[in-house]
């Protein structure tokens, strides 16, 4: 099982861009009033059947060829369910695929998010055609990022250069972390 939530983020994302999406829209909302984190992972990517959408959350149900079982998605879903909350894949051919998962956010047994911000620098910086969409709600505070703003920052500047790794995952960090600062 996955340690944190933010490798379930990462292992969805994934899937998506090996879909063949081109857009990938990440969402993390946090509400401690209303005890509810959820994430929602949404592409463009090819879809899947109403088939393959009943077996994603099998194990022992994969596309992939260079093994036999797909954990991640099962993972998720097992998550999720433990901290007394949801999980939905509504995907269709073409139309690409949505992915959400709602949590008790006090709930005893649910995974800490985790480093979140360097599972996005990761995603942003290894997948640059891919737009990777970012946006993390805590308690009405927001913070968004999107692949396309970087790239029009740095002027055809490759995201993929240690430096701008950096910058990025330091940027990621920063703003991510202000969400969850006391208010002044």
């Amino acid at each position: 099982m996955m340690q944190e939530l933010s490798l379930n983020v990462l292992d969805v994302a994934e899937n998506s861009i090996r879909a063949g999406a081109t857009q990938v829209g990440i969402e993390v909302c946090e509400d401690t009033a209303q005890d509810i984190l959820s994430i929602r992972i949404e592409d463009n990517g090819c879809g899947m059947t109403a088939e393959q959408v009943a077996r994603v959350t099998d194990p022992f149900y994969t596309t992939r060829t260079t093994r036999k079982v797909g954990l991640g998605v099962p993972f998720f879903k097992m998550a999720a369910e433990m901290a007394e909350g949801t999980f939905d894949i509504a995907s269709e051919p073409g139309a690409g695929t949505t992915v959400s998962a709602t949590f008790r956010h006090s709930h005893v047994d649910r995974m800490p998010l985790g480093d979140i911000a360097s599972t996005m620098a990761l995603l942003i910086c290894a997948n640059e055609p891919v737009n990777i969409r970012y946006r993390h709600v805590v308690d009405g505070r927001e913070f968004e990022a999107e692949t396309r703003q970087f790239c029009e920052i740095l002027e055809g500047v490759p995201l993929s250069s240690p430096e701008i790794q950096l910058f990025i995952g330091e940027y990621l960090k920063e703003n991510i972390g202000a969400l969850y600062a006391p208010e002044a």
